[in-house]
């Protein structure tokens, strides 16, 4: 952006299209960006629309949508870190898209970089020859000339046309309170200008546009834009629900053939319940709720209600540092406080009548002698790590479930693990422990390869006989009888002493496998009584003990807030 004179040097930033605070923090890209550069190559000038996206397992949707409306990518490696477990996912992800990929080999003027190496293991690993990649520093400029020319000799130019009937696609969108929805799009075929009148075909809806720009990176009004050129639309569209990523635009008077093939929704593989914390409104929640779904189309929410925390909602997220991302953009930028249970993962379950059904929750479980069998969903994970640490990952495996495929080695100090998971184990602390145990360099990249049938069991938290539907879990038989102790020694602690006796139970169907019992305060009800005859004295404890018979009965034992959400915490 700087040889092209996009951005002064004045104007010039750290992290310059990373524009969500919480990017900045965290220096990582959570949103792709757009900009479109006018790059000069010798006598002639070139336009570079480009798309930065997010390199993490969690956002790979956003890399999906970005990869359908470009013509090439640069596979940015750290030549201090080698290649990435993700580096492996987004490059085959651009080979399926049948892109042409450029390796560049960015950070080579650090003291501790080993570019050399670096294209070694691209090579090795990807199958690409490390006689293509581009050597560059980002932060001093060397080698940039060299990878604008291979971006502009080994990169195909579009192929649209631009007097076809028009076809765009969105890839993206956000909102904006005073303009509207602003569409991001990549014009396939023909042109669209300003004033025109659209059609978005998956919708059946037809706007007039106002207002049409390119990223420069700035929002920059043109009067159209032609086949293969990226930008901005807005067109007064006022609704969340009328714009859908992947939809197709055209002419609303000479509309095109078909639409574009658009995008697979997200296969959501991560759920949690968001309720509105004190002070907050349950409105306020989907407001709030419904302007991120826009800016962010790969999480889903629907309405649930718990006995303990009132009206929520079931939130759907491709992965756990996803689902934190949301939770953080729902406090900062909408200044919405959350009640946030513990994430669990989607499973599968055959009936006895054939019916195979998809559960979010415990709570959601047929019966069980309608069951034929549970399956949890199974992952395969790409684990990149120094050789030396290969016998502590292989031992964090074995403790949660994991069954050895394979073990690759990219180079004489780093090899690439395979293995095969339930999401259910590594969903809460394995990311943690294998940076502990890597100290810090292992890398993972995971995706879905489907369901297995497993020894599954519905773990049902009761109170005095009574089943808590928001504490029940689905879990492995072999990891119920440990899980359910923990939870009922959590539960002891935050649950205050009453007048009568409270039994906590854990139980799988009928058969309880775990109990904790709540002492009842003793009131000494002889204390007055002083001389006499034992009578006496066994006449009032007789009373007493009566008492907290019927009171049992009819006594309600209330479960605090603060008490589900330290059951619902991950053990360690």
């Amino acid at each position: 952006m700087q040889r092209a004179g996009a951005v002064s040097e004045r104007e010039l930033r750290e992290q310059t299209l990373d524009d969500m605070e919480l990017e900045r923090e965290r220096g990582i890209t959570i949103k792709a960006s757009v900009v479109t550069l006018d790059m000069k190559v010798g006598d002639r000038t070139y336009m570079f629309n480009l798309i930065d996206t997010p390199g993490h397992v969690d956002f790979h949707y956003e890399v999906d949508r970005a990869l359908a409306a470009c013509d090439g990518a640069l596979l940015v490696v750290d030549a201090t870190q080698g290649v990435q477990a993700q580096t492996v996912a987004n490059a085959y992800a651009a080979v399926g898209n049948d892109l042409e990929v450029v390796p560049v080999i960015n950070k080579i003027d650090l003291p501790n970089a080993n570019p050399e190496d670096t294209a070694l293991e691209v090579e090795h690993v990807l199958g690409i020859s490390a006689d293509n990649v581009q050597f560059v520093s980002a932060k001093t400029g060397e080698g940039v000339e060299a990878l604008v020319q291979a971006i502009v000799e080994h990169l195909p130019a579009p192929t649209g046309e631009p007097t076809a009937p028009l076809q765009a696609l969105i890839f993206d969108s956000e909102y904006n309170d005073y303009r509207g929805v602003i569409c991001y799009i990549r014009v396939m075929h023909g042109t669209v200008r300003k004033g025109q009148k659209i059609l978005l075909m998956g919708r059946q809806r037809t706007y007039q546009i106002g207002e049409i720009g390119k990223f420069r990176p700035r929002m920059t009004p043109v009067e159209q834009l032609a086949a293969g050129e990226t930008g901005y639309m807005i067109a007064s569209i006022r609704t969340l629900q009328d714009v859908t990523v992947g939809d197709t635009i055209t002419h609303a008077a000479h509309p095109a053939p078909g639409a574009l093939p658009g995008y697979q929704p997200p296969q959501h593989m991560v759920f949690c319940d968001f309720y509105p914390s004190s002070g907050e409104t349950y409105d306020a929640l989907r407001e709030a709720l419904e302007r991120l779904s826009l800016n962010d189309s790969s999480f889903t929410f629907k309405p649930q209600h718990s006995d303990a925390l009132g009206p929520g909602y079931r939130c759907g997220f491709l992965g756990l540092l996803h689902m934190d991302i949301v939770q953080e953009r729902l406090e900062r930028e909408c200044g919405i406080s959350v009640v946030q249970t513990a994430p669990s993962v989607t499973y599968e379950v055959a009936l006895r009548d054939g019916i195979v059904k998809r559960v979010e929750s415990a709570g959601d479980l047929p019966d069980a002698s309608h069951i034929e069998e549970l399956r949890e969903p199974i992952i395969e994970v790409q684990i990149i790590t120094p050789a030396e640490s290969i016998g502590s990952i292989m031992q964090l495996a074995e403790q949660k479930r994991g069954e050895y495929k394979k073990t690759e080695y990219l180079s004489p100090q780093r090899v690439m693990l395979t293995y095969e998971f339930p999401f259910n184990e590594i969903l809460y602390d394995f990311y943690d422990k294998l940076k502990s145990v890597t100290r810090g360099y292992g890398t993972m990249d995971y995706h879905v390869i489907g369901y297995r049938a497993s020894e599954l069991v519905k773990l049902d938290i009761m109170v005095n006989g009574v089943p808590v539907d928001a504490l029940s879990l689905i879990c492995h038989r072999s990891r119920a009888e440990p899980r359910g102790r923990r939870f009922l020694v959590k539960l002891r602690r935050e649950i205050g002493r009453q007048q009568f006796e409270i039994i906590l139970q854990a139980a799988i169907g009928s058969k309880v496998i775990a109990r904790e019992t709540i002492k009842p305060f003793r009131k000494h009800v002889t204390a007055k009584c002083y001389g006499g005859d034992v009578t006496r004295k066994r006449k009032l404890l007789e009373k007493q003990k009566a008492g907290k018979k019927r009171m049992k009965t009819i006594g309600r034992v209330h479960i605090p807030q603060k008490a589900f959400m330290t059951v619902l915490e991950p053990e360690d």
